[in-house]
């Protein structure tokens, strides 16, 4: 213990401040920082805050790399600062600073509700036809593990922007969608329960869509969580061309049905059922 309590590097958190209230411009600010061993960048924060300036504003809730709010420019790359090491990515100086191509609501905030409600346009949900039966359901749709890997990746996103800060199209384009809404409308699309191509195919098919994106790849070097987002955009760009020219069918158009009397019979499209869990039967 005493000999890892000497294991303290001063490093230098050089942080770029900004208060809309009464400030003309971003600038940097300096503070020094005692980093032990193991200190991620979310805790170098904290101990600005507490001990230095207690004004410095940035967002962040769950500390383990799950939610996505504390996405931020770390030494110019995007990452999440509560599972950074400071030690990993710096000796003496760390340069913090709001993830770029959004808005600054404060220091370390960026505006993400851009992103948010492009999101939200492309329509980010399970869409099916027989309303009833979403809104009254009487059975499961069933969907096999080959089905359930072709979106899987995808569905690991958790919106906290650090591909939109990487993108530079994203940087240039006003218009353009951005690697994480495509995504997310690229993990509804090939999802076999879903039924709204047709919905989302418009906004897909302009300027907003998949056909800006030159393919940098930097969304996805950068994606905390694994995702391949440039992936999802090529295979969009895919799926669109096959149905424009009528070379495919989209599976999204024939949204999975109902187990229905299938299950009842104890079948899954010629899959036998699994017998039921029973206490005798895990002796």
């Amino acid at each position: 213990m005493a000999e890892n309590a000497r294991d303290v590097r001063t490093v230098c958190f050089r942080i770029r401040r900004f208060d809309p209230a009464g400030d003309k411009a971003p600038y940097d600010q300096d503070f020094d920082v005692p980093v032990p061993a193991g200190m991620v960048v979310l805790e170098g924060l904290w101990y600005i805050k507490e001990h230095l300036d207690g004004t410095l504003a940035w967002r962040s809730s769950c500390r383990m790399g799950v939610c996505g709010s504390c996405g931020m420019l770390v030494n110019g790359r995007p990452m999440l600062a509560c599972n950074t090491q400071v030690r990993d990515v710096a000796d003496d100086l760390l340069l913090v600073a709001p993830l770029p191509n959004f808005g600054i609501v404060r220091d370390l905030v960026p505006d993400l509700m851009p992103m948010f409600e492009t999101h939200r346009t492309l329509l980010p949900f399970i869409q099916r036809d027989d309303r009833t039966e979403v809104l009254e359901p009487t059975d499961q749709y069933w969907q096999s593990p080959d089905q359930l890997l072709e979106y899987l990746q995808f569905s690991f996103c958790i919106k906290c922007g650090c591909c939109m800060a990487a993108c530079p199209t994203v940087a240039t384009d006003p218009v353009y969608s951005g690697p994480q809404p495509l995504a997310q409308a690229y993990r509804y699309l090939i999802d076999s329960r879903d039924g709204g191509f047709a919905a989302r195919r418009e906004a897909l098919a302009g300027a907003a869509g998949p056909w800006r994106c030159h393919y940098a790849g930097e969304c996805s070097n950068v994606c905390p969580k694994g995702v391949d987002p440039a992936r999802a955009i090529q295979l969009m760009k895919r799926q669109l061309v096959l149905d424009y020219l009528k070379l495919g069918k989209m599976r999204s158009r024939t949204p999975a049905p109902l187990l229905g009397s299938d299950k009842r019979k104890g079948r899954r499209d010629g899959i036998p059922e699994a017998p039921p869990f029973t206490i005798e039967s895990a002796k």
